[in-house]
């Protein structure tokens, strides 16, 4: 490869690798579960509406990626002072979906090998903390994902019309395999080459809630 087309290539990488870079969400941040927060008196409550949910994730490994939704059960949270004070919320683990439609995968994910549905047919979060970080609102709360919790904490904005609360998250990252969900993972097993799935499990979240 002569010089000139050897520095355009090179040039051309680096394009390539800052701008995945820029795309990519960043990882929540994760700590042992904590003590969830409880509502005050003055707090006004708010039912999450399931149909009006959108839970969407994304999965990558070496040779493919797989984006799809998963659904809400139910959810109810706190606000008071425009800031979400506590709550709960139930995702039915049941209702994973890819979006190419892979009814094998969908499968594969609910199996033993991944999110075992049959023992643990329901994921929960429910909320620690709320602040502001640097300019941004951080919701906190613990995860229960296939009998394990943990505490994540990832960026959120709120907003309300006509009675309508609105949480949205931006994309972030949660690590599988804090989870022990262990399939293909390198942080469990080695020598896998190429086969294995990355332990970065990508989520964005919108939750539509009702004042009750």
């Amino acid at each position: 490869m002569n010089k000139p087309v050897l520095k355009i290539f090179t040039i051309l990488m680096l394009t390539i690798a800052f701008a995945s870079c820029k795309d990519k969400a960043d990882e929540a941040k994760t700590t042992e579960a904590t003590e969830a927060t409880e509502a005050q008196a003055t707090s006004t409550k708010y039912m999450a509406n399931p149909a009006n949910t959108l839970i969407e994730w994304a999965g990558y490994k070496p040779t493919g990626e797989h984006f799809g939704t998963i659904m809400l059960e139910s959810g109810v949270f706190t606000v008071n002072d425009n800031k979400i004070e506590s709550g709960t919320f139930i995702i039915n683990m049941s209702s994973i979906k890819d979006y190419d439609g892979s009814a094998r995968l969908e499968g594969h994910l609910k199996s033993a090998d991944f999110f075992d549905v049959e023992n643990h047919p329901s994921a929960a979060f429910e909320v620690t903390g709320f602040e502001e970080v640097e300019g941004k609102m951080m919701l906190s709360g613990n995860l229960a994902l296939k009998g394990k919790k943990n505490n994540v904490t990832f960026p959120v904005t709120l907003s309300e019309k006509d009675d309508i609360f609105t949480i949205t998250s931006e994309k972030f990252i949660i690590d599988r395999s804090k989870w022990d969900v262990k399939y293909g993972s390198k942080s469990f097993f080695d020598n896998l080459g190429d086969k294995f799935i990355n332990d970065d499990i990508e989520l964005k979240i919108v939750v539509n809630a009702k004042k009750s």
